[in-house]
């Protein structure tokens, strides 16, 4: 037994005997909070010496109170091996590698790493606590950190608790391992909502997680925001309405400017407007337009103005060939948009609404003046018609003038009406003879002129004109043809020449000229019956009015001289006025040798003779104005013996004897012009032959 126990004796003694010095506990890395307190623990076990701490190798001494480094100390208890060294306040430079060594049994503890945080400061706006910006321009806000903070802070951009994005981080160094500030830099756009903002800039670190904040407030400058109305909004035209216009802006408004359609509205200052509205309010919007330092805003209204309709666009006028279609427009303008209608003149049916009409496949029948009509508006003002006229092109359209019946051998006219679109290419007269278009030919010439009137909407006509001289009886047995051509085709009509005779007219002369000779005799012999019983009866004078050269009137009293007697009826005409010497006798000297001073007119009427060898024709031409005489040179082209001289009425004294000083006289049968047709132009184109008549004359 004794021996088993002394073996474990021994064996317990050699193994406390054994123990060597180690480290319970070493210090480690350490992260403290400038101005706190750090503590690094160093336990040892199996050690009785000496314990010290080193800093960066440098050794801190064996004392526990660490005399020369008055925030140092050594806490714990030694006999237990517990030697925990304390820094309070920690510095900055209290940052190193720390150990804790048993010097006696040369043991080292593994180095701990002291690390000083340094919490941020408070950052900065720049431009703070208020920064002014700008409506609509971009801006930079810049949030600085300045200070040895560790570690370097991180600087974030808040508002209304929400991080915002899109900044920009920037770090300054001030020398190797150290920083002297950083910033951050937030991009934005700011609009009027953001006008009286907060935004808070936040430095955080590892040594402040709660960070530290800076609060601005964002003064912004914008435009005005303006808004516009007008009452009444709806209106007729030609009542008032006011504008107003209110507006918003930092700094306050400048100035006001008014404009209509554009154009400034001369006059117009402040926020009120007042005008008479019209149509052009509902296409020109009235604008207004505010200012201050930083901009101007511009705002526009139209009025609903109710009007009539007011025309845009006239129909054009339109020329298309049978059997083409046909198509006219017309805009009319109103509010509210008024009704158009499509009708023909002179017919009330309504063809077609809307601002267009179509006609397919036109013929003849569909020329004419077409109407675009717009009902008037509510207040019955506006409306109206617009007017096309269609022309289509067809085949000529000819058509015979009323003609007079001509003499034989004498002047003849034979006149056609034609109408054609296009223009026709040629007027052709024909007959068994020939043809003639233009210019003369023989007996005949050919004049063309314009038509006063229209056919069917096929615009002005032209009136051909043949002219015969000297007429013969196959002149009117057969007939003429008028015909014309276009490019579309021809047309034409056949015109007979009608015969007047001559004998009736010269009876009815002669009876008129009887008529006339009897009364003139008459009054004559009254006359001088009353002149014979006056104080100049010594002188004896006699009027003799002679028949006619053919024998079939009645001849006058003769001629007697010397007696003082009157031997046959004395007669005054009404033709001539005797005049009587007022001295009451007659004077022996008398150049007329005894013959009464007559004062006598001279009177024949008949075709004659122009200048030239040419023809006048009383009728005025179609081409001339009123009461122009119409001259056609006859005799170069148509070989015309020229009738007597044309004389007119006229009075004065008989300045030459004549052979046949006494003669009857025949009243002449009047011309006047050609009796036309019903509704066919008067264009009369010559005049017929007169008989001539001997010149009436008193003789004494």
């Amino acid at each position: 037994m004794l021996v088993p126990a002394l073996l474990v004796l021994l064996f317990c003694f050699r193994g406390r005997a054994g123990r060597s010095p180690h480290f319970l506990q070493q210090p480690e890395d350490l992260v403290v909070l400038l101005g706190e307190e750090a503590r690094l623990p160093c336990v040892l076990g199996a050690y009785r010496g000496l314990v010290q701490w080193t800093k960066d190798g440098l050794a801190l001494g064996g004392e526990r109170d660490l005399p020369g480094w008055s925030r140092y100390w050594i806490s714990g208890n030694a006999a237990s091996g517990q030697h925990d060294l304390h820094i309070r306040p920690v510095e900055l430079e209290d940052e190193a590698s720390y150990e804790c060594q048993a010097t006696q049994a040369g043991l080292r503890s593994r180095p701990a790493q002291l690390h000083v945080l340094v919490p941020p400061e408070a950052p900065q706006v720049l431009g703070g606590p208020s920064v002014s910006l700008v409506v609509g321009v971009p801006a930079n806000l810049t949030c600085q950190s300045h200070g040895d903070a560790r570690p370097i802070p991180e600087l974030l951009w808040f508002r209304d608790g929400v991080r915002l994005e899109g900044t920009t981080f920037h770090q300054n160094l001030l020398k190797e391992g150290t920083t002297g500030s950083v910033e951050s830099t937030l991009f934005l756009t700011p609009s009027s909502h953001d006008d009286g903002a907060t935004l808070v800039c936040r430095a955080r670190s590892q040594a402040l997680p709660t960070g530290r904040d800076t609060a601005i407030t964002l003064s912004l400058q914008y435009p005005p925001v303006v808004t516009l109305s007008a009452e009444p909004q709806t209106v007729q035209e030609g009542e008032k309405v006011t504008f107003l216009c209110q507006a918003t802006a930092q700094p306050p408004v400048t100035g006001y400017r008014w404009a209509k359609g554009g154009s400034p509205v001369l006059g117009a200052r402040g926020p009120r407007l007042e005008v008479v509205a019209d149509a052009s309010f509902l296409t020109e919007p009235v604008s207004c337009e505010v200012s201050n330092a930083v901009g101007s805003a511009n705002r526009s209204t139209a009025l609903d103005v109710l009007f009539g309709p007011i025309l845009k666009a006239k129909p054009e006028p339109m020329s298309v060939d049978v059997g083409e279609d046909a198509s006219f427009s017309c805009a009319w303008r109103g509010n509210p948009l008024p009704r158009v209608t499509w009708t023909r003149r002179g017919d009330a049916q309504v063809l077609s609404s809307g601002p267009t009409l179509r006609l397919q496949s036109v013929g003849p029948e569909d020329a004419g003046d077409y109407l675009c009509r717009a009902e008037p508006g509510l207040l019955g003002l506006g409306g109206g018609t617009a007017e096309a006229r269609l022309t289509v092109n067809a085949p000529p359209v000819v058509m015979a003038l009323h003609s007079a019946p001509a003499f034989l051998r004498g002047p003849a006219r034979l006149q056609c009406l034609v109408f054609s679109s296009p223009a026709p290419e040629a007027v052709v007269w024909s007959w068994d003879e020939g043809f003639l278009e233009a210019g003369s030919r023989g007996r005949f010439l050919v004049e063309t002129f314009p038509a006063p009137e229209s056919y069917r909407g096929q615009g002005p006509g032209l009136i051909s004109v043949l002219h015969i001289s000297g007429t013969q009886e196959s002149d009117f047995s057969s007939g003429f043809n008028c015909s014309a051509r276009n490019r579309l085709g021809e047309g034409g009509t056949r015109i007979r020449l009608g015969r007047r005779d001559l004998l009736p007219t010269v009876q009815l002369v002669a009876g008129v000229a009887a008529t006339a000779t009897t009364i003139l005799i008459v009054i004559t012999g009254v006359a001088l019956c009353c002149w014979r019983h006056t104080s100049f009866s010594k002188q004896k004078n006699l009027v003799r009015i002679p028949g006619s050269s053919d024998g079939s009137s009645s001849r006058g009293p003769e001629e007697e001289t010397g007696s003082g007697e009157v031997q046959g009826p004395t007669v005054h005409t009404d033709h001539s006025d005797l005049v009587l010497d007022e001295e009451g006798a007659l004077d022996t000297k008398d150049p007329t040798n005894g013959y009464y001073k007559v004062r006598g007119v001279s009177v024949s009427l008949s075709l004659g003779e122009a200048p030239g060898g040419g023809l006048f024709l009383p009728p005025s031409s179609p081409l001339g104005l009123p009461g122009t005489p119409t001259f056609y040179d006859f005799n170069p082209h148509l070989d015309m013996v020229p009738p007597c001289r044309l004389y007119r009425a006229r009075a004065g004294y008989l300045t030459t004897p004549h052979p046949r000083a006494f003669t009857n006289y025949i009243k002449p049968t009047p011309f006047g012009p050609p009796e036309l047709a019903s509704g066919t132009p008067p264009f009369p184109y010559a005049a017929f032959p007169m008989p001539s008549h001997p010149r009436l004359q008193t003789h004494v």
